[in-house]
């Protein structure tokens, strides 16, 4: 009878409703006891995804424990705070826990001397992942769409990007490096903004807008009302396209990352691998003694590095910097190519500058990173 109930419930879902469950059961995701964080601005998107997550809850499809959570920037006054009395109100309408937390991105963009999208993203995650240990919540929902993701591809695209950045946003991702929580993108694949903003009219919310979506000096902004809508001219499904090319640029970058983690385990000083590749004069215990509790990353043998293929010895460095660094923040490919310069000819004692006052110096056949003092 349960069963028979389930589907009977599931013949008079919304199509969005629908399509939400489609995309989750594909992905093997929980469909029952599992408590999750969603992340609620009070826009078209976010609203839906937390609307359709309850209305599949309510059919017995998705017994899940759902605790909704926003972040006011501190950019828009008393707007944001209108956003989070709003979302407060929705998530009381459908009996959701709620968590606020409120962030001066202003003043963090201005210290850490980054520009406001990525300052607000980061303190964004960062309240989600603290927001999902509290709660012991093993996953974060987040509502970027299929417009996103096209958006996303084409800023990439414009800044240079390679096949790590053009694979654009992930579907899924550890929120936190070393962590267990999982950050999921429920809509990315299939989700239009003209579909989120649909099936909240056709529930009968009034979801919020953000003013600064439609401000110009942003280039997201301008990606979105200028640039999309003149690739729509050749292509009416651009952001499909776009899309596409996303998964299988993110796909090749996959099987490249494995490679070049392959590539790292060879070079390694370490190594037992690497027969008959350059060694660095029988001294490689003293050199590491003596970087002993400064570095976390092994030193790397030049020899195997500079005989390798160029694009996968760039990922490979990339990795190694990576874990070095933490995160590869202001990390461009000039800072690379300045690291494989160090890898020409013999001479060693030569060093590349990173940003944040980390360096990479040659010495006796080796690749030794330094972190900042």
């Amino acid at each position: 009878m349960r069963g028979r109930a389930k589907k009977d419930e599931g013949e008079r879902l919304s199509r969005f409703a629908r399509s939400l469950l489609r995309e989750w059961k594909a992905r093997g995701w929980p469909t029952g006891g599992e408590r999750v964080v969603v992340a609620v601005s009070g826009g078209a998107d976010s609203t839906a995804l937390m609307l359709a997550l309850e209305e599949l809850r309510g059919a017995g499809l998705l017994e899940l424990k759902l605790v909704v959570a926003h972040m006011n920037h501190g950019l828009r006054g008393e707007r944001g705070n209108e956003d989070a009395r709003w979302v407060v109100q929705r998530a009381a309408a459908l009996a959701l826990e709620v968590v606020l937390a409120d962030a001066e991105v202003c003043e963090r963009a201005r210290v850490e001397r980054d520009n406001l999208e990525q300052a607000a993203r980061r303190a964004r995650y960062e309240f989600l992942s603290e927001v999902a240990r509290e709660r012991e919540a093993r996953a974060v929902l987040v509502a970027h769409t299929l417009d996103d993701q096209a958006e996303t591809v084409l800023l990439r695209l414009l800044r240079g990007s390679g096949a790590d950045g053009l694979g654009g946003m992930r579907v899924e991702r550890t929120l936190e490096d070393g962590g267990e929580v999982s950050l999921r993108r429920p809509l990315l694949g299939w989700a239009r903004r003209a579909d989120t903003e649909g099936y909240c009219r056709e529930r009968g919310v009034e979801f919020r807008t953000d003013e600064m979506n439609e401000d110009e000096r942003f280039a997201r902004v301008r990606v979105r009302r200028r640039l999309l809508p003149l690739l729509e001219s050749f292509n009416p499904r651009a952001s499909e396209a776009l899309s596409r090319a996303a998964k299988l640029l993110r796909e090749d970058s996959d099987a490249l990352d494995v490679l070049a983690a392959r590539l790292l385990e060879e070079a390694r000083a370490e190594s037992s691998h690497g027969a008959g590749v350059e060694k660095p004069s029988g001294r490689i215990e003293r050199i590491e003694g003596e970087i002993s509790g400064r570095v976390e990353i092994s030193p790397l043998r030049v020899g195997v590095l500079a005989s390798a293929h160029h694009a996968l010895r760039r990922r490979a460095l990339r990795q190694w910097l990576a874990h070095g660094r933490g995160d590869l923040r202001r990390l461009e490919l000039a800072h690379i190519a300045a690291v494989e310069r160090l890898l020409e000819g013999t001479r060693g004692g030569r060093v590349a500058e990173l940003p944040g006052g980390s360096r990479v110096e040659r010495r006796r056949g080796l690749l030794i990173f330094h972190p900042e003092k």
